[in-house]
């Protein structure tokens, strides 16, 4: 169980640990960074803001990043069992693609395949970013073996997968996409980032609005 998720997440780490030393960090950073962060795009932003000269930017954007977990940890809330130093120690298996794997379709999140998924990611995300710093394949090994695809390409189909079953959600999923596409050409990264946040703060603008009815 997670074994697909993990394989994805080792692709990625690798990618990670190369990108990190090529923009001048120490490969023992990179490896502790993600043995006590595991989140690649709160790394990746990090690195990339960190590597302009400013660490408050990157900081900055990795915690905006990361506060997606904000939500995901609400709506898993109820899933998880125990006391509040359990449930807050059971909330850490929280990650996208366990939480989306996890997903039983009516709110609720299968428990066990959450931790299962989890406990094989994280070994293979810590040991992908070894491999990526230690070793910092060059660029042409990196577009050779799709590596510098493997991010975007890993959300995409952690997307379709929470899309599947559910198609009021595709209207949203839409709306983003052209949000971001048309961001991202006028704007800087960072910035068209966060803007695709959008068309979730107006998706749950109206779902409020419904259940306030």
């Amino acid at each position: 169980m997670g074994v697909g998720l993990a394989v994805g997440a080792f692709a990625l780490a690798v990618s990670f640990g190369a990108f990190a030393v090529t923009n001048g960090w120490p490969a023992w950073l990179a490896i502790v960074m993600s043995a006590v962060t595991f989140s690649g795009s709160a790394q990746f932003a990090l690195v990339t803001a960190a590597s302009g000269g400013s660490i408050a930017a990157g900081v900055g954007a990795a915690a905006l990043i990361n506060a997606r977990f904000i939500p995901m940890g609400a709506a898993s809330a109820r899933s998880l069992h125990g006391g509040p130093v359990q449930r807050a120690l059971e909330g850490q298996a929280v990650v996208d693609g366990s939480w989306v794997a996890a997903q039983n379709g009516d709110g609720t999140l299968d428990r066990a395949k959450l931790f299962a998924a989890t406990l094989v990611q994280w070994p293979a995300w810590i040991a992908g970013t070894a491999i990526g710093a230690l070793f910092a394949p060059s660029t042409d090994f990196m577009r050779q073996f799709g590596l510098d695809v493997i991010f975007p390409a890993f959300f995409l189909v952690l997307l379709l997968d929470a899309l599947r079953g559910r198609p009021r959600l595709v209207l949203i999923a839409v709306v983003a996409a052209v949000i971001a596409a048309a961001s991202v050409l006028v704007l800087p990264g960072g910035v068209a980032l966060l803007i695709c946040g959008l068309a979730a703060l107006l998706a749950a603008a109206r779902t409020a609005k419904r259940l306030d009815r």
